[in-house]
């Protein structure tokens, strides 16, 4: 057998080329063989997923504290994990109502804790100057640079109030500046949606390429590597 056909038939890059045509067959129609691999895939990311959260959690924060370390106070954990089971009878629905009462509300606050650090910096950042800021010593194009300051900001804050106009729906919007307003911002809502589109296409795109240049040159090695 040549190499280049005992590469072919090499059982791991056969089975990701097979896994590879699978998922692009469901281009042009479902079908059992896309259904297969698909099958194959959710059992593999599942299987992954539990040795993930047994290598990188359960072992080193539950299991090994409790072996190694004299912890014993996590075996209590062990109870207050099946109090969810309880949903599944009527008898004890109350105990998965309660931890489920008490998660909530932990991820609830951890929720808003995030969205104030991450979001409320970029509110305070969308108050823009419109003053220039004096410009530097020896700065031969500080007059354009002043212009460019002031245009992009103005521009920025624009764009803002006509986006905010828009999703303003405590009032009919009859006024006509009021109405251009809205318009405008849902035009400049559309322009980004569409910049947006366009690079979920490309990365869609990217990955597409990958995959091509898996069977063609790493699995076929029709093409020079």
């Amino acid at each position: 057998m040549s190499p280049t056909l005992h590469h072919i038939l090499s059982p791991i890059v056969l089975f990701g080329a097979l896994g590879t045509i699978a998922i692009l067959s469901l281009v042009f129609k479902e079908n059992k063989f896309y259904r297969l691999f698909e099958h194959i895939f959710l059992g593999l990311a599942l299987g992954y997923e539990v040795e993930q959260d047994w290598t990188k959690i359960l072992r080193p924060q539950f299991w090994d504290p409790m072996m190694h370390d004299g912890q014993w106070a996590w075996v209590l954990t062990i109870p207050v994990g099946l109090m969810f089971y309880g949903i599944y009878t009527q008898r004890f629905a109350w105990m998965s109502r309660l931890l489920f009462g008490v998660f909530f509300g932990l991820t609830a606050g951890t929720v808003f804790q995030d969205f104030g650090q991450r979001f409320m910096p970029q509110v305070t950042k969308s108050f823009k100057p419109l003053v220039p800021p004096p410009p530097k010593i020896g700065d031969h194009h500080a007059l354009l640079h002043q212009i460019s300051f002031v245009v992009n900001n103005a521009l920025f804050m624009v764009i803002l109030v006509s986006v905010i106009v828009y999703f303003f729906f405590a009032f009919e919007q009859k006024n006509k500046a009021v109405l251009g307003t809205a318009r405008f911002g849902r035009f400049v809502l559309m322009f980004a949606f569409g910049a947006i589109f366009g690079s979920t296409i490309m990365t869609r795109m990217a990955l597409l390429i990958d995959r091509m240049y898996f069977l063609f040159v790493e699995w076929l090695r029709i093409a020079p590597q």
